[in-house]
């Protein structure tokens, strides 16, 4: 019987300096294709220096950053400590040890297998399903608590972890209890 996987798409972080950042130094040292601000658009800057790991970072005046398209929290530090290392480079003042919270971790995957939508809004507990609005089934588990959008070709979408373990946990739950729920309709071979 195929079982399902899954790839992290997006690793979403919540970055705190102990120092304020000055959008002005940034932008003077770093070309606007790397530093972009732009107040009467948006109120942070936007860096994209860091390539490996492919990440942006949307920085604040008070000392707080947002860290996102990181495939992993792993890749989330490393990406926190390139910019860290590219701001030294040029002299600008930055605190070394950032505070980091992941908060979101979406995953895309596949069960392997088509789902009955209909039976299973009418058999789970804590489901949305508006087929005639969307096509795809909204289920939360009890724990851990990440939300999946499920939709009838297998494919899923898990979003809410706040670590890697738990979009494990979600999919292996999830697997299980359309499996034992007989939710499944046909094996899908891919």
């Amino acid at each position: 019987m195929p079982k399902p996987y899954y790839k992290i798409q997006n690793v979403v972080a919540s970055v705190k300096f102990k120092n304020r950042f000055d959008y002005n130094e940034i932008c003077l040292k770093f070309p606007q294709s790397v530093a972009d601000y732009c107040p009467e658009n948006f109120p942070g800057l936007f860096y994209r220096g860091v390539k490996t790991p492919k990440c942006s970072m949307l920085i604040f005046e008070n000392g707080k950053m947002i860290c996102t398209g990181a495939k992993s929290t792993e890749k989330v530090k490393k990406g926190v400590y390139h910019l860290i290392r590219d701001f030294k480079k040029r002299e600008i003042s930055i605190h070394e040890n950032p505070e980091i919270d992941i908060v979101n971790i979406v995953a895309s995957g596949n069960l392997r297998h088509e789902v009955d939508l209909e039976k299973a809004a009418s058999t789970l507990i804590r489901v949305m399903y508006e087929p005639e609005q969307f096509p795809g089934l909204f289920y939360r588990i009890d724990n851990p608590k990440p939300l999946i959008l499920l939709f009838k070709s297998g494919k899923f979408v898990c979003t809410g972890a706040t670590k890697e373990i738990d979009i494990d946990h979600t999919v292996e739950i999830l697997y299980q209890t359309l499996e034992d729920k007989n939710l499944f309709i046909s094996e899908l071979v891919s």
